[in-house]
């Protein structure tokens, strides 16, 4: 057997788990993985970042969108604490990802040499870590295990992220050692007794609704948790920022249940005597807070279904707790016999009822200062696209508008179609719809603030670089929106540090190679979404957004003119 560069064996392991792209910044600690990529050039390529950060939200959004883990290359030191925003995104969002770190030599390590770090510290693992696993590979020979083991461990059970480290002069060693075989996820499947006890739970019930989300969802899954939910017409409510799980066009949808919460729907929640949530971790957002659902022991009946046992009964005290994959437990659900009638009936077709009602502009209220409609935005945005773009946004108000009155058909249609960060991180959207387009080839659609924007719109020349193209529509209010909204709640009078002297977009844009254009009015949009959508090359449409649009509730009423100028 022939010796090789340990740092192209590492490539080929990748090559061999059928990784196709991996990004990053490249780094002194690494050069022998980066020519490695060069010797497997058109088996995979190694997109180049402009920071780290925007490299980690790149592969944290190619998990999400594939199921398989995000490859992320970075150096150490600074270039490890950069990537962690997407490693923490990856964590709370339950997606695989795996972050390789090029370190120190071995004969310089606990000395703090130049940009050392202790990783297992820094990213954990714990519940309460950053990632699943942190592991340094000493040994050149037991790359194709510690691969192997990677992708193992951030797929299985609730999908999360891995860091392995690797020593530079580790990489520089020649082995001859071979890539292991692909790793496939392992099905965990929910005992009969179980299946039985939650078919009993129901048929007792009166009022119970369905909780969808979180990691490891595939069409198969989807399509499966619709049937079972026509089967017993149940009322299903997808997790914050897994909108695509259930079907938004489905007769049985209630609505999203997260941010800006639909209040009949809160009420619904509140009101149900079994919650069945199938794969989200019940977190904050979901659940409005800990009231919606209380913890630790909620006062609706709770069935709770999760890949990893060590989620269950950990924050809540669930009356039936499920240990099953997403795959596996839809399966079982959609075969468990379901009565002729079903009390009800009613109960699900109102849930639907209120969803409809609150995404109808006419009927929701929404009046803006202004002269631009975002509902009407939003409109136009579901007659343009694509049913198959994918649609992507950071962290900020400005990401509501989309939440609430864009519908998607997502996994039931066999694509996964809203990459979005439960965790709340800002700078997501922009470089997570660039990895979409770079991965998949569809649409991808980003919905940005201007503080949003900033955080990572330099990601724009990797898209140009590697022909990439994504459709941005930035709105500009001149502030960190969702700080001010707070701001102006708890201290009236009293902004402070959440104004922005914003840089003009379209001219940057232009500079980094996309097209751009400034709208200030609703019918500006269709023409120039259309000219983007025609378009070879990635495209910015800037809205002027009148600073008092802050919710979409309507404007935040104690936000006032004079408070405004104190800008």
């Amino acid at each position: 057997m022939t010796q090789q560069l340990a740092g192209h064996l590492l490539v080929q392991c990748l090559v061999a788990q059928g990784v196709t792209h991996a990004f990053g910044v490249p780094g002194e600690s690494y050069l022998a993985v980066l020519d490695g990529f060069h010797a497997c050039r058109g088996q995979i390529s190694f997109i180049t970042n402009r920071q780290e950060g925007g490299a980690a939200f790149m592969a944290e959004a190619h998990g999400k969108l594939t199921g398989r883990p995000g490859i992320c290359f970075v150096t150490r030191g600074p270039g490890a604490t950069n990537a962690s925003i997407g490693v923490h995104t990856a964590f709370q969002d339950s997606t695989p990802m795996i972050l390789f770190v090029g370190d120190v030599a071995s004969d310089t390590r606990d000395r703090e040499a130049f940009q050392e770090l202790d990783y297992s510290s820094f990213f954990g693992p714990s519940t309460k870590g950053m990632a699943k696993r942190v592991e340094r590979i000493d040994d050149a020979r037991r790359i194709p295990e510690y691969v192997a083991r990677a992708f193992a461990t951030a797929m299985n059970g609730r999908p999360g992220p891995v860091v392995l480290v690797l020593p530079e002069d580790m990489l520089t060693q020649r082995v001859d050692a071979e890539p292991l075989p692909r790793v496939e996820a392992v099905e965990a499947w929910s005992d009969p007794g179980s299946l039985r006890k939650l078919r009993e739970l129901l048929l007792q019930s009166e009022r119970p609704l369905v909780i969808a989300g979180g990691g490891g969802w595939t069409p198969q899954a989807a399509q499966a948790l619709q049937r079972f939910a026509e089967n017993w017409s149940l009322p299903v409510g997808n997790a914050f920022r897994f909108q695509d799980t259930f079907d938004n066009h489905h007769p049985l949808y209630a609505g999203d249940v997260g941010i800006g919460l639909n209040p009949k729907l809160a009420a619904r929640i509140k009101q149900a005597d079994l919650i069945l949530a199938i794969g989200p971790r019940l977190g904050e957002m979901t659940t409005g807070g800990y009231t919606l659902i209380e913890a630790p022991r909620p006062k609706q009946k709770l069935v709770h279904i999760h890949a990893s046992a060590e989620e269950l009964n950990r924050v809540f005290q669930a009356d039936l707790a499920i240990n099953s994959t997403m795959n596996a437990a839809a399966r079982s659900l959609e075969v468990l016999t379901a009565p002729v009638s079903v009390p009800w009936q009613a109960w699900a077709e109102s849930a639907n009822a209120d969803y409809l009602a609150n995404i109808d502009p006419a009927n929701g209220g929404v009046v803006l200062p202004g002269s631009i409609d975002m509902p009407a935005i939003v409109a136009t945005l579901k007659k343009l696209l694509p049913e198959d773009a994918v649609l992507t946004n950071g962290a900020g108000n400005f990401a509501s508008w989309v939440h609430r009155f864009f519908p998607h058909h997502g996994l039931v249609k066999g694509l996964k179609t809203q990459l979005a960060p439960t965790v709340g991180a800002m700078g997501y959207g922009v470089p997570a719809g660039i990895a979409a387009n770079i991965v998949s080839g569809r649409t991808a659609f980003t919905i940005a603030g201007d503080g949003d924007f900033l955080m990572n719109g330099q990601e724009l020349a990797t898209a140009v670089q590697h022909g990439a193209k994504s459709i941005i529509v930035l709105l500009n209010n001149g502030m960190y929106g969702t700080i001010r909204m707070h701001q102006e709640r708890e201290y009236p009078q009293h902004v402070s540090g959440s104004h922005l002297q914003n840089p003009d977009f379209c001219a940057l844009a232009r500079a980094y190679g996309y097209s751009a254009t400034r709208i200030t009015r609703s019918d500006e949009f269709e023409a120039a979404l259309r000219q983007a959508l025609q378009g070879t090359q990635g495209a910015l449409i800037e809205i002027m957004l009148d600073p008092e649009v802050i919710s979409t509730r309507g404007t935040l009423s104690s936000i006032t003119s004079a408070a405004l100028q104190k800008k």
